[in-house]
């Protein structure tokens, strides 16, 4: 039996914080953190820091879609994050933080768009959704340390989630 995976990267502030809402889900192979959309090879923590290297933090999903689809993955991310935030998510400011779906093919863009279509026509929010969908760059692995970061330091990632994140999620997205 052949088990035939996809790729989804998404960025949507601190990847700490971007792991545990996918890792969690049927037919999700594994969800790791690294850096994203940047001028730099092979980037570190400290670099992307900086604000130089123009990368973003994000997760790479490996997924099974004959058990969750593309278009599952694009509705458990607009519920990580704030879309309507340009410039960085919560607590987290700065160009790293950014928020943009990285589509590798014709099909996840066009359910990507039509995702934040949707968003858009929905009312949900006042103000406008400014997530990009952007073309996938190459997706360099974080450090070890920041690998299945809410299981090795499940304080720390909480503290992190209490910085807006969680309760941006419940205020908008409780009643859906």
């Amino acid at each position: 039996m052949s088990k035939k995976t996809e790729t989804a990267i998404f960025a949507g502030g601190c990847f700490w914080c971007m792991v545990k809402p996918f890792d969690q889900m049927p037919g999700i192979e594994s969800v790791v953190s690294g850096y994203t959309g940047g001028h730099v090879a092979n980037p570190t923590y400290e670099e992307v820091c900086s604000g130089k290297t123009g990368h973003t933090e994000a997760v790479k999903i490996t997924f099974d879609p004959e058990i969750i689809s593309y278009q599952q993955l694009v509705d458990i991310y607009w519920r990580q994050t704030d879309p309507t935030d340009a410039m960085g998510q919560f607590q987290d400011r700065g160009d790293s933080y950014r928020p943009i779906i990285f589509v590798n093919s014709p099909e996840q863009r066009k359910i990507a768009e039509a995702s934040k279509k949707a968003l858009e026509d929905s009312g949900k929010f006042d103000d406008p959704i400014v997530t990009k969908i952007e073309a996938a760059k190459p997706f360099y692995l974080a450090e070890d340390y920041h690998q299945d970061f809410y299981k090795k330091n499940p304080l720390r990632a909480e503290m992190e989630e209490m910085g807006g994140r969680e309760q941006f999620k419940q205020a908008i997205w409780e009643n859906k």
